[in-house]
């Protein structure tokens, strides 16, 4: 698709589509459907601790659940259940479900016992100690939701080998029964407060009514009711319609419900899959949580690296900024997956109507009808987002903005949104609000980008293979690829090319993504790390590209580069040799190349209009001539907009506070309330800016504009990369002194400057000190740049990688704990940013690493699952926070 094709369909088109239009996605939003839920952002596995994932991708991706294991659990390494649960909470969380079971090694577990007696004895008294540490955990505790079995039928009280007797429970009961009456009422007698859910089952079976009766009967009746739904988003409204049926026969209810394992690998990353799940969880009122397959702390293949999200994690974040009530949504196949569907809200306080939707490809017209003209008036201003996949480990900047649009509401309150060209593995957004009140339409963030697809391309050479059907709706298990096919034969000792032919419409820059993958542990790969090719446009300008790394094959991410092409047809290389860079070392597969023409639409700075952020205490206002967008915000003395403003990078930005006067107000950054002058004052209703250098993290910032006095009106913020003013300062980490075991290694052929620290950790004494200036007292980030690989050894299908840890000290003061993840290869480097306060002059930077004992202080995990030491360390960056 080009994007003027939607842009000049939206300002041209207006009421109701004719009957030889497209097929409809229709949002009623004279139809209230109930107040707006959120509960699809659910997780299980996805926090490893804090910090992994960031708080800001927490809380940005709205996450309102999370099933976890148990305080250390052997299941998997991270994700204990009382180390997560306070940044989850601070971060926005509700409920933290602890998988009680998962204190146990292997699936299914592995309970010691002589017999199913004794087995359940040693559960209890796990069981026991798990509650009493819970109660150590104050007002924590309060979100804790205590699951005591999990897929029963299919481990504990089912057939197999660690069985209880070796009889499921779906074929006789009564020992389950018996089991869960009295784990119920042990964890009810330690805390009468406790919620406990149950009874977790692998899918909604139809036992699960004799479950309730029992429950009912007995008095243990769970507070939250869950099952798995490893099947589709149709299986979510009838499994979930089903169970209400049950409830009314038993007299039981309506209990609360998370579905808290959804989705497969072929939907999880695709936007144009998850939405259809949410669709059916938010319309089902329901809990949800995201499946866990691969690899924990990443949100689910939500967040790359620790504050970097791709193109799910932006689908969340747009449906966790939904408010308001749900209204009904009729998709041209109701209820049938891998078809366009949708969910929407309208929220009458602040006159703005929210939908997401995808799943479809090609056309099709989105139908808003029953526009109350007293809440939008006779024009609606549209704005239309796309949220594309950008693959598992593939970072995503924000939406694009495809339309910016001021639409005539047509006679029988209609407004048609021709949707040309959508990608099926897009999500899409569209906000409206009341128009004609002079804002300025904003053109689309991109002029022309095309796909071109490996499978498609000419291979030239030895080695080629053409991989695939991967994942698909008949095989949901393996992971979705773009034109569901992929190319090998890039590695080591090849002679291969991969040839695209492609045609631009201008001469220009543009913008190249190449979408791969390679296996972290594959023989090939493992020697190098990142599989090195060489790019040409036309057998000319070699450029040396690293290719991203998965915990698995078929996990993609994407390099991005700049190539200058002329208008007309040319020819883009991947080689895996080059007369003058060298030779690849490992083994790729590609997917595709995206190409983008980087005009001034692309260099323009990022726009994020106050009246479509987070607002607490404030709702937008359309009556403001000269604003951008429809509106403006008006803060009073503590009324907050918060803005998920992404950075591709660490580093230095502009931004730029647009507003309206008439007050001021202070800024934070991440959580930081920064100490520079507050931003507004000026004649109300007069346009002016105030212009602050920020040092944003790469990937996710989390901007928050507080009212201070007067009443702000607050129009937007532009961003925009600069540098010169935040400038950083850089220390090689082999240039600081190092104690004990650390030392200086050359064996990382991609540290900068072929040199870093490895060794620090297993004891203080093990150190990397570096002695840092700062020209001023006050906050700084601190970059390191970094690699770790440590995995421990796993039981099943999950990957187990270590997010290692350092515990940084500024001058000899307390140390804060820092949690670095997984790169996939120690010759795979990766920045994290850590805010510190510095005085004026020379400061010490301490870096040490011990292992954590369990909980309890007593005892230390006996499978590798908690790292003694810290990640190797590249080199630290030290930069002003801000300045103004």
């Amino acid at each position: 698709m080009t994007v003027a094709v939607l842009a000049t369909a939206l300002a041209t088109t207006t009421g109701t589509a004719g009957a030889a239009e497209p097929e409809q996605l229709v949002v009623d939003l004279g139809t209230d459907t109930g107040a707006f839920h959120g509960g699809a952002s659910g997780s299980l596995y996805g926090v490893y601790g804090d910090g992994v994932p960031s708080r800001n991708l927490l809380e940005g991706m709205h996450v309102r659940t999370v099933s976890t294991k148990a305080q250390d659990g052997p299941q998997h390494p991270g994700a204990d259940a009382l180390e997560m649960l306070p940044p989850f909470v601070d971060s926005g969380g509700k409920d933290v479900y602890i998988y009680m079971t998962d204190i146990y090694r292997g699936f299914p577990y592995q309970w010691p016992g002589a017999d199913g007696p004794a087995r359940l004895a040693d559960f209890k008294e796990k069981i026991k100690k798990q509650v009493q540490q819970v109660m150590t955990m104050g007002e924590y505790k309060d979100h804790v939701v205590y699951v005591p079995f999990n897929e029963p039928e299919g481990n504990m009280f089912g057939t197999g080998e660690w069985s209880y007797n070796k009889v499921s429970w779906l074929n006789n009961p009564q020992y389950f029964f018996a089991a869960w009456k009295e784990v119920y009422q042990l964890i009810k007698e330690l805390d009468p407060d406790a919620r406990i859910a149950g009874p977790n089952t692998s899918l909604l079976f139809d036992q699960v009514k004799g479950f309730l009766q029992y429950s009912k009967a007995n008095d243990v009746v769970p507070d939250v009711m869950t099952w798995h739904e490893l099947s589709s988003p149709a299986a979510v409204r009838t499994s979930v319609a089903k169970y209400r049926q049950m409830e009314k026969d038993v007299g039981l209810g309506p209990l609360p419900i998370n579905v808290n394992e959804y989705g497969h690998n072929y939907h999880l990353s695709v936007p144009g899959q998850v939405v259809q799940w949410v669709s059916a969880i938010e319309e089902s009122k329901i809990d949800a949580d995201l499946a866990y397959w691969n690899i924990d702390g990443n949100l689910n293949d939500s967040a790359v690296e620790a504050n970097k999200g791709n193109g799910q994690w932006w689908l969340f974040n747009a449906y966790g900024q939904m408010s308001g009530h749900t209204v009904q949504v009729t998709a041209p196949h109701p209820n049938q997956q891998y078809t366009l569907q949708g969910v929407a809200t309208l929220d009458e306080d602040k006159q703005q109507s929210r939908a997401i939707f995808g799943g479809k490809s090609g056309d099709a017209d989105v139908v808003f009808k029953s526009i109350d003209p007293k809440l939008f008036g006779k024009t609606v201003h549209a704005t239309v987002q796309e949220i594309p996949w950008t693959g598992q480990v593939g970072d995503s900047a924000q939406p694009l903005r495809l339309a910016d649009q001021e639409l005539t509401v047509g006679a029988d309150g209609t407004v048609t949104l021709p949707m040309t060209g959508m990608n099926e593995m897009s999500a899409y957004q569209v906000i409206l609000s009341p128009g004609g009140n002079g804002g300025a339409p904003a053109e689309p963030s991109v002029s022309w980008r095309k796909t071109y697809e490996a499978e498609n391309a000419i291979y030239t050479g030895k080695g080629y293979s053409k991989n695939g059907p991967e994942g698909s709706p008949k095989n949901v298990g393996k992971f979705a690829t773009s034109g569901a096919y992929n190319v090998g034969g890039l590695r080591t000792g090849s002679d291969g090319v991969l040839s695209f032919d492609v045609e631009v419409p201008q001469d220009g820059t543009y913008d190249l993504s190449v979408f791969a993958n390679s296996y972290n542990l594959y023989d090939l790969v493992k020697e190098q790390g990142p599989t090195n090719v060489f790019l040409r446009v036309d057998g000319e300008n070699p450029q040396e590209l690293k290719l991203p790394l998965g915990y698995k094959w078929v996990v993609w991410g994407h390099t991005d580069t700049s190539v200058k092409l002329t208008a007309g047809k040319h020819r883009i290389t991947l080689a895996a040799q080059d007369p003058d860079l060298g030779v690849t070392k490992g083994d790729a597969i590609i997917d595709k190349i995206d190409l983008s023409l980087r005009d001034e639409r692309v260099a323009a700075p990022a726009v994020y209009e106050a009246e479509y952020a987070t607002l607490t205490g404030a709702r937008p206002g359309y009556t403001h001539p000269g604003a951008s967008g429809p509106g403006a915000v008006s803060l009073a003395k503590g009324d907050t907009a918060t803005f998920w403003v992404y950075s591709p990078r660490a580093g230095e930005s502009t931004v730029s506070v647009d507003h309206l006067g008439g007050g001021r107000a202070s800024l934070s950054l991440n959580g930081d309330k920064l100490d520079i002058p507050k931003v507004g004052k000026g004649k109300k209703g007069k346009q002016a800016t105030d212009d602050v250098k920020l040092f944003l993290s790469g990937g996710v910032n989390k901007i928050t504009v507080t009212g201070d006095s007067g009443g702000l009106l607050l129009d937007r913020l532009r961003v925009t990369h600069s540098s010169g003013t935040l400038v950083p300062t850089v220390y090689q980490a082999e240039e600081g002194t190092v104690s004990g075991a650390a030392k200086v290694t050359d064996a990382y052929t991609f540290a900068s400057g072929g040199k870093a620290v490895t060794g620090v950790g297993d004891g203080k004494a093990n150190a990397l000190t570096l002695d840092v200036a700062a020209t001023r007292s006050g906050r700084h980030a601190v970059t390191i740049r970094y690699s770790n690989a440590e995995q421990a050894p796993a039981t099943h299908y999950n990957p187990d990688p270590i997010a290692r840890h350092a515990d940084l000290s500024v001058n000899g003061g307390p140390a804060r704990r820092v949690l670095f993840p997984t790169t996939f290869h120690f010759n795979n480097f990766w920045e994290l940013t850590v805010p510190v306060t510095l005085k004026k002059g020379s400061n010490r930077l301490t870096f040490t690493a011990e292992e954590l004992p369990d909980f309890n202080g007593d005892t230390y995990n006996q499978y590798d699952q908690r790292s003694p030491y810290a990640p190797v360390i590249d080199r630290v960056a030290v930069t002003p926070l801000a300045q103004r």
